[in-house]
């Protein structure tokens, strides 16, 4: 019995370490430290720049700069946390946006329940928003859209910084959504907005009511989700 040479059938020689024979060695990589630390010094220069002209706009700057960085770094994404759990039977994402809201939920209801305390104006009530048909449908055509395009408004964001061609192309037309969505917003106002009910948790259920209802909620979320993704492990066991 003789031994074939590898790749002769694709024409391709390879070495023991899988490498094409002659094709000689890879070029190393260039390092990207000196064009990090020069953006860094830009975006400190341009934040050092607003904060003089207008310090909120610095604020702006540096927090947005932030949240940017933990995202990226997080990889947290609306989509994945709606998407990973039907198509790859993960729940890491889908956990990491319970947990959030969890903690924010605590820790907005704290903000607005001590303001409500202490008799001053609660913050947030303008941002108490109508709950309608336009909601679903907002949901709905939202939802198609960040799952074709690959991420939510955050997500777009923090891959277009990473140079992604294709949410750049979708950040393109989000814009051009929100134009023609401005521009029929009368429309909606008049039909179904106007005429929805406003629903605040604290005055259907009080302070700390709302807060444990919310938190079931999630509770509730947390647990369906976990025994959605042990029906599909073991439903691809089985298979298996």
């Amino acid at each position: 019995m003789t031994n074939r040479p590898e790749g002769k059938h694709t024409g391709i020689s390879r070495n023991r370490s899988g490498e094409r024979a002659g094709s000689g060695t890879r070029k190393p990589r260039r390092s990207q430290v000196p064009l990090g630390i020069a953006a860094g010094i830009l975006l400190i220069a341009i934040g050092v720049y607003f904060l003089r002209r207008e310090p909120m706009l610095g604020f702006f700057w540096f927090t947005g700069i932030a949240f940017g960085f933990v995202l990226q770094r997080a990889r947290f994404c609306f989509v994945a946390s709606m998407r990973d759990p039907v198509l790859t039977g993960r729940a890491g994402a889908s956990k990491g946006v319970l947990a959030a809201f969890a903690l924010t939920s605590v820790g907005f209801w704290a903000i607005m329940y001590g303001a409500y305390q202490s008799g001053a104006p609660v913050p947030g009530m303008n941002f108490v928003a109508p709950i309608g048909v336009h909601t679903a449908a907002g949901a709905f055509i939202f939802g198609i859209g960040m799952v074709i395009a690959g991420g939510c408004a955050s997500g777009t964001l923090m891959r277009v910084g990473e140079g992604y061609a294709m949410q750049m192309l979708a950040l393109v037309f989000f814009v051009v959504g929100t134009v023609i969505g401005s521009a029929h917003f009368g429309w909606w106002q008049r039909m179904f907005i106007a005429s929805a009910p406003r629903v605040h948790l604290p005055d259907v259920f009080g302070w700390f009511g709302a807060i444990l209802v919310q938190l079931l909620i999630i509770a509730f979320l947390w647990i369906a989700l976990d025994k959605y993704i042990k029906a599909k492990q073991q439903s691809g066991s089985g298979k298996g």
